[in-house]
């Protein structure tokens, strides 16, 4: 598929449309400012301006010590230019018609309006005003596209909301090549085999604030259909989302704290699967503490996982055994009693020949002190 038309999907794709509110990145990003200082960064999927992430970083240039901000639009973004129009930026003025595809470099942020600090109408005078800051793509924006990826190897740092839909051929590829990142996306990802191997060898983690309820802001056409979800907050409409973790590989005090243990293993309570030789340990709370072999737990576990307490043996998808060579497919239940074969999934014994197939697990292994 052409770059030009695989965008166009994207942008069909409204579960991609989702701008994070200005609270949640600096809420994270706080975390991380001494790794910023003299560093290039780009928001290599946002629209300048319209952007929180370009706004935070434009708003704390001089705070941070950044050497340089990037920031790049696409086509068929739903809100480019709403707030800044584009045909009042210099950058953009002599083009005929007025591109909505165009980049942003920003060396430095004066004080420009003298009114003692740096804001956003600082941001909004340099664009208006400065004809270098400005200036347009020659493609579609996509961050495949030649020059997005010479912008990508200019820099130091990415952050940003990339499209979730794209996320097995983004993350990878800021990996591959050796860029720092944060971004946002869905704690599921964590079990597509692109991200798990690279979470497995600890060049991939969660960053430091995950979960809990984030609002971001979406089109206007935008479907919600349960209603505690939505919100219109001055003719901005708002969708919360329970799953929204920073992936990151750069480091943070938080990936370094062991998790407290208390309880001990029992093999009347820990149960051996069928088709793996691990623990099912249902909850990530009740990971025993003086287990020396393997264990099955919840994907909820790499939000609390320190490479320097446990070892990550892989997941269940990759690991379990086809349940066909322990027992007849009739016997492969659910809680509800339906059969659930095949292979990929972990199955707990449950007597009688019946066996319990349990969601997604990772396998760890105790390492160092278990306490």
């Amino acid at each position: 598929m052409a770059l030009n038309e695989a965008l166009s999907a994207r942008n069909r794709n409204s579960a991609d449309e989702f701008y994070t509110q200005l609270t949640d990145i600096e809420d994270e990003l706080r975390h991380y400012r001494a790794q910023f200082k003299n560093k290039v960064v780009l928001c290599n999927c946002d629209d300048p301006f319209e952007s929180n992430f370009f706004k935070y970083f434009a708003m704390n240039f001089g705070h941070l010590g950044l050497k340089k901000l990037i920031s790049t639009s696409y086509a068929g973004s739903p809100i480019t230019g709403k707030q800044l129009p584009l045909f009042d930026v210099e950058g953009l003025r002599a083009v005929r018609p007025v591109r909505d595809v165009y980049k942003v470099e920003i060396t430095e942020v004066p004080d420009l309006n003298a009114d003692g600090a740096i804001d956003l109408l600082d941001v909004e005078h340099l664009l208006r005003h400065d004809s270098n800051a400005v200036t347009p793509l020659g493609g579609d924006g996509d961050f495949r596209s030649p020059e997005c990826v010479a912008l990508l190897d200019e820099a130091d740092i990415v952050v940003t909301n990339p499209p979730w839909s794209l996320i097995r051929s983004f993350i990878p590829m800021l990996l591959e090549h050796d860029k720092q990142f944060l971004v946002l996306g869905d704690q599921n990802f964590v079990t597509y085999r692109e991200i798990f191997r690279e979470i497995q060898a600890n060049k991939l983690w969660f960053g430091y604030n995950n979960g809990g309820t984030k609002w971001f802001r979406v089109p206007d056409d935008y479907e919600i259909k349960t209603e505690s979800r939505k919100k219109i907050v001055n003719g901005v409409k708002y969708f919360s989302m329970g799953r929204a973790y920073w992936f990151t590989n750069i480091d943070h005090s938080r990936r370094h704290e062991p998790l407290t243990l208390y309880k001990r293993y029992s093999p009347e309570e820990y149960q051996t699967y069928t088709n793996y030789p691990a623990i099912e340990v249902s909850k990530v709370s009740e990971i025993p503490m003086d287990y020396d072999g393997e264990m099955g737990v919840p994907i909820t576990f790499l939000d609390k996982y320190s490479p320097e307490q446990f070892e990550i043996i892989g997941q269940s998808i990759e690991l379990a055994e086809p349940m066909s060579r322990y027992a007849a497919k009739e016997d492969y239940a659910c809680a509800a009693g339906r059969v659930v074969g095949g292979t990929g999934k972990f199955f707990v014994p449950l007597g009688s020949g019946k066996h319990r197939g349990v969601y997604q697990r990772v396998v760890i292994k105790h390492i160092g002190d278990k306490s």
